[in-house]
This record gives C-alpha cells, sequence and structure tokens, in this order.
C-alpha cells in the first residue's frame, strides 16, 4: 500500500478525487508492495471461472493486475486518468509480451465505461476515488450493460484514508448493494475487503463447475 496518511476524522464530501491527484510523485511506482501483491493474488484466486472473453480494469495504475489478468482473459480493456500511470502499464504489458491483447484509454471511472459485453469487471483500489452518489449512478448506469453472467469484483482497502471521498468498505457495500448482482464469495481481513459478485446468479464455483 502506499504510503497514506491515516485518519480517523470524518471524510470531507466531495464527487471524487480529482484527477489531477497523483500518487506517483510522491511514492515512486505504487501498488507493488506485499499488500498490494497479496491482494492481486487473492482476487485472481477467487474468480470463480477459469477463462473470461473480455475484462473492465478502471484505474489499472502501472497494470501488475492488468498483466496477471491477461493470463485469464482473452481481452481486457484498462483504464487510468494519469497518463504515466498508463505508460507504465504499456511498457510492462509490451515487455511481458500481451501489449496486443490489452486495450489502454486515459478515462476516469465516472465517465460512461467503454463499449464491450464485459463479462468480468474489476474494481480494485478505486471506487473509494468517488463519491457514494457518483458510484452509485455509475454502477445503476454500467452493470446492466455487462454481459450475462458476468463476474464484477470489489476490492478496497478497509482504513480511512482524509482525501478520498468515503472508505473502502462503503465502497463495497455500495457496490454489493447493485441490483442484478449476486454475491458469490467474500474475503475480508483488518486492511482489505474483496466481494465477488456475478450478474445472473449465487451459484458457487463447485456448482458452475458441474453445469
Amino acid at each position: 500500500m502506499p504510503n497514506l496518511r491515516l485518519t480517523s476524522a470524518p471524510v470531507r464530501p466531495q464527487q471524487r478525487v480529482p484527477d489531477t491527484y497523483s500518487m506517483y510523485a510522491r511514492a515512486g511506482d505504487p501498488w507493488t508492495g506485499w499488500y498490494d501483491r497479496r491482494r492481486y493474488a487473492l482476487i485472481m484466486a477467487m474468480l470463480p471461472y477459469q477463462r473470461y472473453r473480455h475484462a473492465f480494469e478502471p484505474g489499472c495504475s502501472v497494470g501488475i493486475l492488468t498483466d496477471l489478468l491477461t493470463r485469464r482473459c482473452e481481452h481486457v480493456t484498462a483504464t487510468d486518468v494519469t497518463t504515466g500511470a498508463l505508460d507504465a502499464a504499456s511498457w510492462r504489458l509490451r515487455s511481458g509480451g500481451c501489449r496486443e491483447r490489452v486495450t489502454l484509454l486515459r478515462r476516469a471511472l465516472d465517465e460512461p465505461w467503454p463499449p464491450g459485453r464485459f463479462d468480468l469487471v474489476v474494481l480494485s483500489e478505486v471506487g473509494y476515488y468517488l463519491a457514494p452518489e457518483t458510484l452509485r449512478a455509475v454502477l445503476d448506469r454500467e452493470i446492466p450493460r455487462l454481459a450475462r453472467a458476468a463476474t464484477v469484483v470489489a476490492a478496497h482497502w478497509r482504513r480511512p484514508v482524509d482525501h478520498y471521498p468515503m472508505t473502502g468498505d462503503r465502497a463495497n457495500d455500495i457496490i454489493a448493494a447493485t441490483s442484478g448482482l449476486h454475491l458469490i464469495s467474500s474475503y475480508r481481513d483488518a486492511d482489505v475487503a474483496i466481494e465477488v459478485f456475478d450478474t445472473a446468479s449465487a451459484a458457487s464455483v463447485a456448482e458452475r463447475s458441474r453445469r
């Protein structure tokens, strides 16, 4: 986890963290510590299907999770608001030999999502950048557009950060309350909350494998 100052004070209301906010200048190469690498591994282990056609990863940062997703997905569309992060992600993916299977776009989470019948959406350390009502509006607009039986992952840092509009727990709770999402699995410890949802049913991984 980047070196952020934590606080127990109430967060200030705002629509979302400005696009000009950047961890990269203050933290060098963020999202590469053990907390983050462990979170990536947990996300990948919790995906209910072995293979996906087209994944969407908003807030892809420097592309570490993006690279992992290419090993399970035919194509990944990944976005970030920071040009430097997208450049680093492109370099990483090119070095890994999978750049041609990833579309990188400069775009914020609350903008219209790119076209495509995504069957996997990974909302990892990104939901808390929006105000609760903004995240609610985005999900209500975009979740109905997903492919049938799509997987939606919500993974967020649980501890409050003074310049985020809400906590990771609140972001996960808003995602969980989205109409049409069925909870498949959940993991929570003191640092991270990860929930996995399906747009068709709450069937377990074993039940899906027998179909």
